[in-house]
């Protein structure tokens, strides 16, 4: 991975690529650590590190993540990216469900392009929703588990400072797309992928020093270690995949021969990526969610609250399985077998020792079936690190390697490489001819 960033700054017009993505994480980080108005910077970060030593905290990392720190500083990028993966989730499931998206999706650049901009109003609008709601329960103090001295973070609770916080986030929402957009056009990456790996990072440092300063030197040694580990087996499986071979029958196109060669079909172990843990977490915050909001119910609070400790085996069992469940719902939605086996079809491909049409897609979902069961329980696996650091080292608030982060670090590290390479390689033709 060094070597080909190395070669790319060797390169002038990758260089200028790389030092413009690195320019925009400079200015999106500087919008994440900028207070929104009517903020009281003071006793919101005295309000914040108490509810983080509370049995709240692992509730706020769960919604704090997408935001690299921000949603507890209220900054202007408080909503991170969140609202963007949220819309963008949504149309990927509504493509499925309604035929107009599913018609715009098979027309091409125009119809991605159409579902792009329904992306981008549907991220504003949920943008509003996720503001207000953050504002209100900043201002009662559910936001950091009624934690601090009781006095407010905000200056003024009246009206007119609330809509203008609520506007200041949502601009700061739109803002983020249009970096992300920046960065695909005219720099190194997937531009929305490389805030997000920016936001998971971004409070790396502050967990590892955390753990320094509340455990000893050698279990920091073991961390580093350990997360180390764990960091090289999720590369190994996210690069681990099954590859079917497809041959094309020779075909007559006008007076040209077309066909005749092979391929293969790349089925990953991982096929859902890190969204069943996305869905698995957004649900099991629910009625975290919703004792925050009713601390007085008694049912909330004294029946429900102990099964949402991450130290409980019945929250951890329920969120393992979540995550499978997901993990199969996901891939049944983005994987159609039979559709891929009538394209095949089609131009006259088939798998060698399978009859096109039917029998091929009833042979790719019995491959997918078989080979997401591995993917499904290594995503649970992983998503219950932190829980189980939890329960060992109680420092669940601290651990950097594990759950949602670790999948994002290496999935878009691996796919920001393989960008570089690419574009190196269309640069650079040594490799080919020695």
């Amino acid at each position: 991975m060094l070597t080909a960033f190395a070669r790319a700054f060797r390169t002038p017009d990758l260089r200028k690529k790389i030092l413009f993505t690195l320019f925009i994480i400079v200015l999106f980080r500087i919008g994440a650590i900028l207070p929104t108005p009517n903020v009281n910077v003071e006793q919101l970060k005295e309000t914040a590190d108490l509810a983080k030593k509370g049995s709240q905290g692992q509730t706020l990392q769960l919604v704090d993540l997408f935001s690299g720190g921000a949603l507890l500083k209220l900054s202007v990028f408080a909503l991170g990216i969140m609202p963007y993966i949220t819309a963008s989730i949504i149309l990927q499931l509504l493509t499925v469900v309604i035929p107009r998206l599913e018609a715009l999706k098979k027309e091409g650049q125009a119809g991605t392009t159409k579902i792009t901009q329904y992306t981008r109003y549907l991220t504003v609008a949920l943008a509003i929703l996720q503001a207000t709601g953050i504002v209100a329960m900043a201002a009662t103090g559910s936001l950091f588990g009624n934690a601090g001295s009781g006095e407010s973070v905000l200056y003024d609770e009246s009206v007119f400072p609330i809509i203008t916080m609520v506007i200041v986030m949502v601009a700061g929402t739109s803002v983020i797309m249009w970096f992300g957009e920046m960065i695909t056009d005219r720099g190194v990456g997937n531009g929305m992928s490389i805030l997000i790996f920016t936001q998971v990072v971004a409070v790396f440092p502050a967990q590892f020093w955390g753990i320094y300063q509340a455990k000893s030197a050698f279990v920091f040694a073991l961390v580093i270690i350990v997360g180390i580990a764990i960091m090289a087996g999720v590369v190994f499986v996210e690069q681990a995949q099954r590859r079917i071979p497809v041959q094309y029958a020779k075909r007559m196109v006008g007076r040209r021969m077309y066909g005749g060669t092979s391929t293969y079909i790349p089925l990953k172990v991982n096929q859902a990526g890190i969204i069943p843990v996305i869905f698995a977490s957004s649900l099991l915050y629910l009625p975290q969610l919703a004792t925050q909001l009713w601390p007085e119910n008694k049912f909330l609070n004294q029946t429900v609250a102990p099964y949402l400790r991450p130290d409980n085996p019945w929250h951890m069992a329920i969120f393992f399985a979540f995550i499978v469940f997901f993990t199969y719902f996901y891939v049944a939605i983005t994987f159609n077998p039979t559709e891929v086996a009538d394209n095949m079809k089609k131009y006259g491909g088939f798998i060698p020792g399978i009859r096109p049409g039917r029998p091929t897609a009833e042979y790719l979902d019995f491959v997918l079936t078989r080979i997401t069961t591995p993917g499904a329980l290594y995503l649970g696996l992983v998503a219950l690190i932190p829980m189980v650091a939890f329960a060992m080292l109680e420092a669940t608030n601290d651990f950097p390697f594990g759950g949602t982060s670790i999948l994002i670090v290496v999935g878009v590290g691996l796919d920001t490489v393989k960008q570089v390479e690419s574009q190196l390689q269309q640069r650079n033709y040594e490799g080919f001819l020695r």
